[in-house]
């Protein structure tokens, strides 16, 4: 079966449903950045060699290796036969003068003319100001006006109302927001979506596996998937849901073996769109996610009072919400919000709480594994 594609607003450009994502691409050594060119080389060629033809990139991918070697692989393939995807980093220009530098770096190591899609890249409230102040998008604009981009878009890490404002800022191609089952409802994913398909926005989607946490759940969830289609991967169901989205572009992946690619180019080759029924069975399987962290405290306060002060029933509640969610500011913001002296790390392990808790957890273990996080996440004086 052949990858399918789709075509790409206004344009003759048919683009692969799988998008290949240099991220992650394999190492020499797995503490350095540095990328093993053989390995790499293999997952390029069998991409492009099964129909993927969207390759995304980025300035600081392994500290620049992925734009370096994505240059030295693609020099032997016709330029028209893929479309390459990179971005810029605006907290790394300090002045007006250095979105030029690094475009112009951009293009000599990837040993090209023009880049397909150019995004600013990661924009929040924060660097989207910066982008104002920098003049960033009419810098794009006069790249697009001499040739060296064709299409103007930016990914996005930040809420709603933000990606509101930087899509009625100024006429955009294209954006990139994290999309997957889990985020549809945890990052609001969904709404996101939303406003791109309102504006007649295409949308690529980056992490639709969330880097990799789809891919092995947790073993309920994983039965469950694997019962309805005993066949599929587990990741080919995240797949397939960023897929089926009527307004997706294309799916970004990062994948760093060529089995992940195999099994992502089978999923998108002979695409099943999500049914309604395996939808909400996703649904269950990423409340399974969330709560496969969870700490069952029912905050009964049979365990108060602590005899060193600890809120357990706090703590545990603060842990939850971010095991739930996923979200380490929010634990950050909760735990330095605070009354210092309720913290985990204040627990002595005296044994006292343990005997009363209903629910049968062993709260000093417990209590040593959230004084990890604590140490992690709060502010030191």
């Amino acid at each position: 079966m052949p990858m399918t594609v789709r075509r790409f607003k206004n344009s003759e450009l048919n683009i692969s449903l799988l998008g290949l994502g240099t991220m992650r691409l394999p190492r020499i050594n797995p503490d350095e950045a540095k990328i093993d060119d053989v390995r790499a080389k293999e997952i390029l060629d069998y991409a492009l060699a099964h129909g993927v033809n969207y390759i995304d990139t980025a300035y600081m991918y392994h500290d620049g290796d992925s734009e370096r070697f994505l240059g030295d692989a693609l020099a032997d393939y016709d330029r028209a036969s893929y479309y390459l995807a990179d971005k810029m980093p605006i907290w790394m220009a300090k002045e007006p003068a250095d979105l030029e530098k690094i475009f112009d770096e951009q293009l000599r190591r990837l040993k090209t003319d023009y880049i397909d899609f150019y995004l600013c890249h990661s924009l929040t409230k924060v660097h989207f100001a910066r982008c104002k102040e920098m003049g960033l998008y009419e810098f794009l604009m006069q790249k697009k006006a001499e040739g060296k981009i064709r299409y103007i878009g930016f990914s996005f890490h930040d809420s709603p109302d933000v990606l509101e404002e930087i899509v009625n800022a100024y006429a955009w191609d294209f954006a990139q927001i994290q999309l997957n089952y889990a985020d549809w409802e945890i990052q609001n994913a969904r709404r996101q979506y939303e406003i791109l398909a309102e504006n007649g926005i295409p949308c690529i989607v980056m992490e639709p596996v969330r880097g990799g946490a789809l891919a092995d759940i947790c073993p309920t969830a994983n039965d469950m998937l694997k019962a309805a289609r005993p066949n599929d991967s587990i990741a080919s169901w995240a797949i397939r849901y960023a897929a089926t989205k009527p307004n997706v572009l294309t799916v970004l992946s990062g994948m760093s073996n060529l089995d992940q690619l195999k099994d992502n180019i089978a999923t998108l080759s002979d695409f099943a769109p999500i049914t309604e029924e395996e939808d909400a069975l996703l649904a269950r399987a990423a409340h399974e996610w969330r709560m496969k962290d969870v700490i069952p405290c029912t905050a009964c306060r049979y365990c108060m009072d602590c005899p060193a002060g600890v809120d357990i029933p706090a703590m545990f509640a603060h842990f939850n919400e971010f095991a739930m969610n996923k979200s380490r500011g929010r634990y950050a913001k909760a735990l330095n919000g605070a009354d210092p002296a309720t913290l985990a790390g204040n627990c002595v392990a005296c044994g006292e709480c343990a005997p009363h808790c209903p629910q049968h957890i062993a709260i000093p273990d417990k209590m040593a594994e959230l004084t990890k996080w604590e140490e992690k996440l709060i502010k030191q004086a």
